[in-house]
């Protein structure tokens, strides 16, 4: 029976109160036992999905966001102090819907209303697609989770970078909080 009541704590509305207003819980510090995979998905375009529907409801979004990890095996969970469960992402974790410019720092705020400083710790990289050579932004949100940056921010971003010559190459940077980062190079020859 008290097994039960410590496990009742942990429903998703006991969550809800207990994330209430604090950043994030700490999820890396939680290592309950694997209880399987479920039927939920992130699609690239940052949509949640469980069972194949749509989560449209936007507070529960934010609280399952709240509680991923993504491990050393290279799999996301959902984590609980009770439970550690498996979930599909297609691409990335988030989605930068916009760059702000704060004093020397970008910021970016993703789908969940997270707001995230790039730096040294949260860095942006940009992966090319080996087929059709079309960049793939990212920013590093938390742990080892990412945002997909939308394609209108990454925009923003190659208007505020400066292209840098190195010898037949040139490549776009942009600076935030002291640190460079990469948006590309092409060969100038």
């Amino acid at each position: 029976m008290a097994e039960n009541k410590q496990h009742a704590s942990f429903s998703l509305e006991g969550l809800l109160k207990q994330v209430e207003g604090q950043k994030y819980p700490p999820v890396d510090k939680w290592n309950p036992d694997f209880c399987g995979d479920i039927d939920m998905r992130i699609a690239s375009d940052g949509t949640w999905f469980y069972m194949g529907t749509p989560i449209t409801r936007s507070r529960m979004v934010k609280l399952f966001s709240s509680v991923l990890r993504k491990d050393s095996d290279g799999k996301t969970y959902l984590v609980t102090p009770v439970e550690k469960i498996g979930i599909t992402v297609d691409d990335a974790h988030f989605t930068a819907i916009r760059v702000d410019v704060e004093d020397d720092t970008l910021v970016f705020t993703t789908n969940v209303g997270d707001k995230v400083a790039v730096d040294a710790e949260h860095p942006i990289s940009v992966h090319v697609d080996e087929t059709t050579e079309e960049p793939r932004p990212y920013v590093r949100v938390r742990g080892n989770l990412d945002a997909l940056v939308a394609r209108s921010v990454f925009y923003e971003l190659v208007e505020m970078a400066n292209e840098v010559k190195n010898g037949a190459k040139t490549e776009l940077m942009v600076s935030s909080a002291g640190c460079e980062f990469s948006l590309g190079q092409w060969s100038t020859e």
